[in-house]
């Protein structure tokens, strides 16, 4: 059977869909237990409104994307053996992870993966444009 995964991703949460046999699906959330990234432009000791502290921006980057790569790494995990990925999202996610899996691909071979752009949904419009991007019908044959 081949095994068709769909998710919805943003900074702060995945939804996976993984379709299963007879219609049925299986539904897995990862968060990311992080805050949104906020960029800040703080003046330096001089207390100069065109002085930066680059360095504290540089530290809390570096953190926000560590904590991002731990975040894609659980994210993947699910995806290892799928055939077939589609990745639903409304910002920088969805690509940064296509990226990651692109590079992962490589090294393991996975099977093809399709991004799109796709605002809020509910885990039930997740699962439906999952299934209408599978062309997932209940009484399917393997």
């Amino acid at each position: 059977m081949r095994k068709e995964i769909g998710l919805r991703i943003d900074h702060r949460q995945a939804v996976i869909v993984t379709l299963l046999a007879h219609g049925k699906e299986e539904i897995t959330h990862i968060a990311s237990d992080m805050e949104k990234h906020v960029r800040f432009s703080g003046a330096s000791k001089s207390g100069m409104p065109t002085d930066h502290n680059d360095s504290t921006e540089d530290k809390r980057d570096r953190r926000f994307e560590g904590h991002l790569d731990k975040y894609y790494d659980a994210v993947i995990a699910l995806l290892y053996d799928a055939d077939s990925i589609l990745i639903l999202g409304p910002g920088e996610a969805k690509g940064e992870l296509h990226k990651r899996l692109e590079r992962h691909k490589a090294r393991e071979g996975e099977g093809i993966v399709v991004v799109e752009a796709a605002d809020k949904l509910t885990d039930g419009q997740i699962v439906a444009e999952v299934k209408q991007h599978f062309h997932y019908i209940v009484a399917r044959n393997d």
